[in-house]
């Protein structure tokens, strides 16, 4: 999928379950080697961990990365 919107994300994972920052806000944080102001977060089936996020800043899309149970994150590609 080249430069997905927001809405091509939501529809593909779904609505997330928290969201830190927006899409205006000014302040960054760096995590994964991702600069961000917007993270969606996807948290398994029982609401505690985090299986999936969700890095943007402002509206470009940064980077989706599989969480696994030991915090490790894995870059996720979305499909054509």
């Amino acid at each position: 999928m080249a430069n997905p919107t927001r809405k091509d994300v939501w529809k593909h994972f779904g609505e997330p379950t928290d969201q830190v920052g927006s899409a205006n806000d000014p302040r960054t944080t760096e995590e994964h080697g991702v600069r961000w102001n917007e993270k969606w977060i996807y948290r398994g089936e029982a609401g505690e961990a985090v299986d999936r996020v969700v890095l943007w800043n402002r509206y470009d899309l940064l980077g989706v990365f599989r969480v696994s149970p030991d915090g490790e994150a894995t870059p996720e590609s979305l499909p054509e």
